[in-house]
């Protein structure tokens, strides 16, 4: 593989993985110039991007685990493994149905667009309520679902949906919504990838990858998502998604252009 490719892949998995944009969305996009990409080299740049996220949550991932006798961590970790616990369960349910929509372009337009809207309605109706940090039962419940719900239709994106069902779900803070979101994300995406990794593996699909390239990848996305998580969690302290929600508006109306144009399959 080109490593100018590489390069740009790391970077658009860098860039989207955690903002509300879809990463997937936007990696199949860029596969229909750039070239397919084995599950291997998607799943390797992923797992960079989370170990970013990992880095920046360090400290309250350490917290987490050394204040366990404390109820207010003990009860916000058990809804941790909770929606996590979901996610496995709902998502290895839905991989032993084979049910997942074709990676072309016209769905995840489709999502780009619905999504959109969707953030949009979230955030007017978040800003209606009183802004609680508190995570709740539910909340974790409903995260962990709309976790699977955004692995089945791509474009829909992992972080908007989980970041937007909380605050619905009472979460009307932003700040708070988001943690609980990126948190939750650590070990899913961890464990997704152990899991593609072990089966690739198993496979021998291992064998005929550019490891310097998937390293190359790693490295890029590990950098590029640590920056663009930084800069979201400090964007969203005075600001509203909405920027992102017109975003992916008009992404989608181009894509859905573009391919009924023939650019784009």
């Amino acid at each position: 593989m080109d490593y100018i490719n590489v390069i740009i892949l790391g970077i658009i998995e860098g860039i989207t993985e955690f903002l509300p944009i879809s990463s997937t969305g936007h990696l199949i996009i860029a596969e229909q110039w750039l070239g397919a990409r084995s599950d291997t080299f998607n799943i390797v740049i992923q797992a960079g991007a989370i170990l970013a996220v990992t880095i920046i949550y360090w400290r309250r991932l350490l917290d987490l685990a050394l204040g366990w006798r404390e109820p207010k961590n003990r009860r916000y970790a058990m809804m941790l493994i909770l929606a996590f616990l979901i996610t496995a369960v709902l998502g290895l349910l839905v991989k032993k149905l084979g049910f997942e929509l074709p990676e072309t372009a016209t769905p995840v337009a489709w999502a780009l667009i619905i999504g959109g809207f969707w953030m949009i309605f979230a955030e007017w109706m978040a800003a209606r309520k009183p802004p609680y940090t508190q995570i709740t039962w539910m909340v974790a419940i409903l995260v962990g679902i709309a976790q699977v719900v955004a692995g089945v239709f791509p474009g829909t994106s992992r972080s908007g949906a989980t970041i937007f069902v909380a605050m619905l779900a009472g979460t009307a803070n932003r700040a708070a919504a988001t943690e609980f979101a990126f948190l939750v994300g650590i070990p899913t995406m961890y464990a997704a990838s152990a899991y593609q990794l072990l089966k690739t593996w198993k496979d021998g699909g291992a064998a005929s990858e550019d490891w310097t390239a998937l390293g190359l990848a790693f490295v890029v996305s590990t950098i590029v998502a640590f920056v663009a998580v930084k800069w979201l969690l400090t964007y969203i302290q005075s600001h509203r998604f909405t920027a992102f929600a017109i975003y992916r508006i008009i992404l989608g109306v181009i894509l859905l252009g573009m391919a009924a144009l023939g650019y784009i399959a």
